[in-house]
């Protein structure tokens, strides 16, 4: 494994690269030289660039006292990956993201967050390696375990769809079923992908064969855990972060139901790591 970093600088972002099996992933870190770490994991066909046109998940107030780092996981934005769907599932995803937190923070855990597909990765990474994390912050978790099952059938015909049609057929089809009611004064959050199209089937197939992780595994977690949820979205319900919340040893759940609210995320994060 290799790697490619020029030294932190206060305040500004410092690029690099982490050589991973099949891909390359790029990440960026900003905030106060020596601070501890932060890692965020992005959402499925999303990106870095991806979330910050989106305007969310930009955890500025949590770069005030942690080094905040981002990365496109492979295959997204500027990271590489190739199109074989196993490895985009969720546990292929968390030893990534292991990776980048040996890389980055060697000598002392991380504080990880993660969106949708990030919170997956999340969870998985933190079961294998719990030492590795001190806290948890974990936004919009995916449908899950048996409510899952009609999702995976969408997955699949998503990438049956591409292979057939392309991706402007896709781009269609998600631009008439439109962001959930709580982002629909930013709906290139749900309507822009950042993966290349040669990359999407692999990306759908791995999504429909995964999962989080079973409810009762989340017991042996002992991480303090923020869980940030928004309601009227079926595919990031209620329901599973309720279920987290319910199975996390140290979990509380804020639920927010207007665009306002959803963008103080970041502070009760801060607040939260304070």
């Amino acid at each position: 494994m290799t790697s490619s970093a020029p030294p932190p600088v206060h305040g500004a972002p410092a690029a690099g690269t982490l050589e991973r099996p099949h891909a390359t992933l790029a990440y960026s870190v900003t905030g106060p030289h020596g601070a501890p770490l932060a890692v965020h994991a992005h959402g499925a066909l999303s990106s870095r660039a991806h979330e910050r046109r989106a305007g969310l998940f930009d955890w500025a107030a949590v770069g005030a006292t942690h080094r905040m780092a981002r990365y496109d996981a492979r295959g997204h934005g500027e990271s590489t990956g190739r199109a074989v769907p196993a490895d985009y599932r969720y546990a292929s995803l968390a030893d990534d993201l292991l990776a980048l937190c040996d890389h980055l923070s060697p000598d002392a855990p991380v504080t990880a967050f993660g969106a949708s597909m990030g919170t997956a990765t999340v969870l998985w990474a933190a079961l294998a390696r719990p030492e590795r994390f001190d806290r948890l912050v974990l936004a919009i978790p995916a449908v899950a375990w048996t409510a899952r099952e009609p999702r995976r059938n969408g997955l699949r015909a998503a990438a049956t769809l591409v292979e057939r049609r392309g991706r402007g057929a896709l781009d269609a089809a998600t631009r008439v079923s439109g962001p959930p009611a709580v982002l629909a004064e930013v709906p290139q959050y749900t309507t822009e992908f950042d993966l290349p199209e040669p990359l999407l089937p692999a990306a759908f197939r791995a999504a429909a064969e995964s999962d989080l992780p079973a409810p009762e595994t989340l017991r042996r977690l002992p991480h303090p855990t923020l869980l940030l949820a928004w309601d009227t979205d079926p595919l990031h319900p209620l329901l599973t972060a309720r279920t987290l919340a319910a199975h996390l040893p140290d979990a509380r759940l804020h639920v927010s139901r207007t665009l306002a609210d959803v963008r103080a995320w970041d502070r009760l994060a801060a607040d939260f790591l304070a």
